[in-house]
């Protein structure tokens, strides 16, 4: 059982030896007032750090990570190594921080260059490594006391971390750490205070100067025993073996890095203006857990400390000051800045320690933004808490209904719920067997019921006919059952026979339209949909009993029609496109008639106006008769306007209107009527003249 890791114990091995007082060769500038500089005065030489101060250095930062994100179970033994070894500190928490750490290493001092190198050797800390990995911390004593008799189910892992110049020697110190692994092992079989090394990782790093070729080649990680496993990095010393070590707490400790993005911070010259600052966090990956479900990683580019692993980005958002404004987290995480000494990283943990809280949103190039992260500060620490951009598990599940997506609507729910009904698990108390002899197992024979009942389950109701139909629920709900009886059989035959008379009777089917434009299928094409969709389904169930291929049967059977019954259905389809056609001619017709109507009349009208004119220029004789017919002639514009029928107008009714209205246009007006005075004729007006005869000369003309 893996109570501990190897990331429980880290012990650091730093070369004492003369030879690391060597100066690195990498040159940093002491005198940086290159502008302001008086005329005359000689700037001061850059200055470079030896090989010891570049090691200190790196592992202290290793260190300072460790503690960061992992106050607490992660501990570090730091040991110095010339012509004996020098442990710093202990396992005990008290001991666990970097000020014991760097006081300690203050007194120990750099190396004595003219001391004596035959005198140095760096074996004599990796010895006493091992005899401290072998020591019991208070994580172990603690779990140890809880197990009991099971106490040697706590393991005991660590990790040692040699920093050295180690020239040709890698393969002696792989030898001399194994041999001692072996040696302490049995006195820790023998000692109730110690406990044996069940895994050992060695991890020699050989530094050297800039500029210098190394002897040693990089060798990745390699098992010398079932205890032990070695690798070898060489690393020139100065900025790059700070990458290094940056580099392998991340891999000891499983972190990832994260930076975060257009940080607005004032600048000190211009106080009215800011500039976006970038700042790099390490924590664990577990933060970028969702990031990797979802396979978007929004990775920037490489971390700033190398190309082991690729920093993802994060935009800065507006702060917030009301926590509860925020959306609930389901994890939070400690941070360490990479570059803790920089001034932006300065800024940001002042900011996030003075009680504000960071909102992070994934950079996107379209959409709306999604805030997945958070940065904020508990009892002086920071954390990085996740937030769920996806729906809250506190919300209501969605109803189904609702469609996946939004874009299916129509689930069988309320089958769904009879399907369930059906297939609960309940306490199966009596055991049963199967043909062969054996026990059946209930769990087993659930699953193998549960399949054959969804061996055809359509979940959408317009995917399917006949699990629409109520004249097909016999067949179906007996169907799926590992064998039947006679009334069973007898029961699905009369189902068929039941769809078999439907259609003989043209009977309509539940056909969905959705989608569709138009009627949908022919019911002819219906039908067709309906057979095959049972033929899947009794198909699905034919290997269950050989009653199973009787329905089958029974359902090929009906399907395959006599001659007769197609020729009436050619009929009954010819039938319906002949429908089809006049139904369509009706629409066309009711269409065309309105504008046709409108035609006969104003041509009706015109006609009549023509034959009038002619009448009033012809001049009446003295043998003229009387017009037989004297009906009053209404002007054109006194006509009435034509009733629209409200029904269908034949074409008897158009020729008759077409006859009477021609014909009232064809005679003269009554000359009385003319000429009267408030409808009222004078009669015998040429009594009152004196000669008779003018009167009868202007009897013509009264006639006019």
């Amino acid at each position: 059982m893996k109570i501990f890791s190897e990331s429980h114990k880290t012990v650091f091995v730093v070369d004492h030896c003369p030879y690391m007082a060597e100066s690195c060769r990498q040159h940093v500038e002491f005198d940086m007032l290159v502008k302001n500089r008086t005329q005359g005065i000689i700037p001061l030489a850059p200055i470079s750090k030896s090989l010891w101060t570049c090691s200190v250095e790196s592992s202290m930062e290793y260190c300072r990570i460790m503690y960061d994100i992992f106050p607490f179970k992660k501990l570090v033994n730091f040991i110095v190594s010339d012509s004996g070894a020098h442990v710093l500190n202990s396992w005990t928490q008290e001991d666990q921080n970097l000020q014991e750490l760097m006081a300690a290493l203050a007194a120990v001092g750099p190396p004595n260059p003219r001391a004596d190198p035959e005198c140095c050797s760096i074996l004599h800390g990796l010895v006493a490594a091992v005899e401290t990995l072998c020591k019991i911390t208070e994580y172990q004593h603690e779990a140890r006391t809880l197990l009991m008799e099971n106490a040697e189910r706590v393991g005991n892992r660590g990790r040692i971390i040699c920093i050295t110049n180690a020239k040709s020697h890698v393969r002696m110190l792989e030898d001399c750490v194994q041999e001692t692994i072996h040696e302490h092992n049995k006195l820790a079989a023998n000692s109730d205070h110690l406990m044996q090394i069940q895994k050992c990782e060695l991890v020699l790093i050989h530094t050297y100067a800039v500029g210098e070729d190394s002897l040693v080649s990089d060798r990745p990680k390699k098992e010398l025993s079932p205890v032990l496993t070695s690798e070898v990095h060489s690393v020139r010393a100065g900025r790059h073996l700070a990458t290094k070590l940056n580099i392998l707490v991340q891999q000891h400790f499983d972190l990832a890095s994260t930076t975060i993005t257009n940080i607005p911070m004032k600048e000190e010259q211009h106080a009215n203006t800011s500039a976006n600052y970038d700042v790099e966090l390490l924590h664990h990956k577990d933060a970028h857990v969702d990031f990797l479900k979802s396979g978007d990683t929004h990775i920037g580019g490489s971390s700033r400390e190398g190309s082991f692993k690729e920093t993802i980005t994060l935009k800065w958002c507006t702060p917030r000051t009301n926590n509860i404004e925020l959306h609930y987290c389901t994890g939070a995480y400690r941070i360490s800045p990479v570059d803790v000494n920089s001034r932006p990283s300065s800024c940001l943990t002042n900011f996030l320690l003075n009680g504000r809280s960071v909102l992070l949103e994934q950079p996107r190039k379209s959409g709306s933004k999604v805030i997945s992260h958070m940065l904020s500060s508990h009892g002086g620490e920071i954390f990085l808490h996740v937030l769920s951009s996806s729906r809250s598990i506190l919300e209501d599940p969605p109803s189904i209904s609702e469609g996946c997506g939004g874009r299916v609507t129509d689930y069988r729910i309320t089958d769904f719920g009879e399907f369930m009904r059906e297939n609960r698990l309940t306490p199966f108390l009596d055991p049963r067997y199967k043909i062969d002899g054996s026990l059946e197992i209930p769990l087993e024979r659930a699953k193998d019921q549960l399949e054959k009942h969804t061996r055809y389950w359509p979940m959408i109701i317009s995917q399917t006919t006949i699990f629409n139909m109520q004249a097909v629920v016999p067949l179906a709900s007996v169907i799926v059952k590992e064998s039947l009886t006679e009334e069973d059989v007898l029961n699905c035959q009369k189902t068929i026979y039941n769809l078999v008379d439907m259609e003989r009777k043209n009977d309509p089917l539940p056909i969905s339209t959705v989608g569709t434009r138009g009627k949908g299928p022919k019911r002819d094409e219906q039908y067709r949909i309906m057979w095959n969709e049972l033929e899947t389904l009794v198909r699905a169930h034919i290997n269950n009993s050989e009653k199973h291929q009787r329905v089958l049967e029974c359902l090929m059977a009906c399907r395959s029609k006599p001659p007769e019954e197609e020729e009436r259905k050619k009929r009954g389809r010819k039938r319906e496109d002949k429908e089809d056609k006049s139904e369509k001619a009706v629409k066309d017709y009711e269409q065309e008639k309105s504008w046709q109507d409108s035609e006969r009349l104003k041509g009706i009208l015109e006609r009549g106006k023509e034959e009038l004119a002619e009448a009033e220029i012809i001049k009446d004789s003295p043998d003229s008769p009387e017009p037989p017919n004297k009906k009053p002639l209404v002007d054109m514009d006194e006509t009435p306007p034509v009733e629209k029928s409200k029904g269908p107008v034949s074409l008897l009714s158009l020729w008759s209107n077409r006859i009477n209205t021609a014909n009232s246009r064809k005679h003269q007006e009554f000359a009385g009527r003319l000429n009267s005075v408030n409808n009222r004729a004078e009669l015998y007006q040429h009594l009152k003249e004196e000669n008779g005869m003018e009167t009868a000369e202007n009897g013509k003309a009264s006639r006019q």
